[in-house]
């Protein structure tokens, strides 16, 4: 089989092949931090790849919050969709920190003033 009909055959069911940095450009990003003197080929290799596998959880979390989001009619994701999605969904729990659902500040005073309260009538 040749590889062209390897990539007709991609072609043909739709799954596109996914883009990653060239490893020169990788090279690059990294020497330009102060803190670098020299890159090991396997650290590069590594970050190449790293940067492939970042890029793919992200697209895998945006569309997760899309499909499950209220932005689907306007094609818009907003901040709330994602906050959403990692208090909803097990495999982006791990986010609920980095992506606090937002409350107003009112609300959060009222809770913590309440939270005072019911430590008060603990003592």
């Amino acid at each position: 089989m040749s590889h062209n009909s390897s990539a007709k055959d991609d072609q043909a069911s739709g799954s596109k092949k996914p883009i990653s940095l060239p490893i020169s450009r990788v090279r690059l990003i990294m020497k330009s931090s102060p803190d670098v003197s020299s890159i090991n080929q396997d650290a590069l290799f590594l970050t190449t790849k790293a940067t492939l596998k970042q890029r793919l959880f992200v697209q895998h979390l945006a569309l997760s919050s899309f499909n499950n989001g209220s932005g689907k009619g306007t094609n818009t994701l907003s901040y709330s969709d994602l906050a959403n999605t990692a208090q909803e969904a097990e495999t982006f729990h791990f986010l609920t920190d980095i992506l606090p659902k937002k409350i107003l500040a009112q609300d959060y005073l009222n809770s913590l003033e309440q939270m005072q309260e019911e430590e008060g009538a603990d003592y």
